[in-house]
């Protein structure tokens, strides 16, 4: 059976315990080189460890000149680790206040209403009557054009389609009558030309 690569964190554990064994300053490329000779970490993974632990802040990156070298001591994670704990604690000091207070809001809430025949009548009458809210929704939408406000709508649309027609044809009989007197045709001819049969009548007859 071939061996089980190392996981995420068994690589950090071990590339963290080249920095704290050795004491010293790395490149990437000397690290790429002692991970898989001193640790089994395979080299093309190196990088990509070594930024998660720079991340995290258990190992300290800097450039000098134009290269990066990484360091990291045993007593700066202890540092780090003492930091991570006590912003721990103050976050949950804040959330036992918080806390706290919720209980003491819901206690104040209970206490204006207090339980009683009447109050679980009310409660219950006004579940009733959502449900039936919900139920009378639903049978309007299943009615569709039949919706009141729809057919409101209808309406509307249809008295200015009529406003529209009227104002257009109000507007072609003056053309009409202009272009008639002032070229001296029959209407009649202009309306055989434009394809209007003699029984046009005025909409607002």
């Amino acid at each position: 059976m071939a061996p089980r690569g190392l996981s995420a964190e068994e690589k950090r554990v071990k590339l963290l315990e080249i920095f704290h064994e050795t004491k010293d300053f790395f490149q990437l490329k000397e690290l790429e080189k002692m991970g898989p000779k001193m640790k089994g970490i395979v080299s093309q993974s190196v990088k990509e460890v070594l930024q998660s632990l720079v991340d995290d802040g258990l190992v300290q990156m800097d450039k000098i000149g134009s290269s990066n070298f990484f360091w990291s001591f045993p007593s700066q994670r202890g540092a780090i680790m003492q930091n991570r704990l006590a912003v721990i604690k103050e976050q949950h000091v804040l959330l036992q206040a918080q806390v706290t207070e919720l209980r003491a809001a819901v206690e104040i809430e209970k206490a204006t209403r207090p339980e009683s025949s009447e109050r679980a009548e009310a409660l219950e009458k006004l579940a009733t009557l959502k449900t039936e809210y919900a139920k009378l929704e639903t049978e309007l939408a299943a009615y569709g054009a039949c919706d009141p406000a729809k057919v409101e709508e209808k309406k509307r649309a249809v008295i200015l389609a009529k406003e529209a027609a009227v104002r257009w044809t109000d507007n072609y009989l003056v053309l009409l009558s202009h272009f008639t007197r002032q070229n001296g045709v029959e209407a009649a001819d202009i309306r055989a030309y434009l394809g209007i049969d003699e029984e046009y009548e005025d909409l607002d007859a």
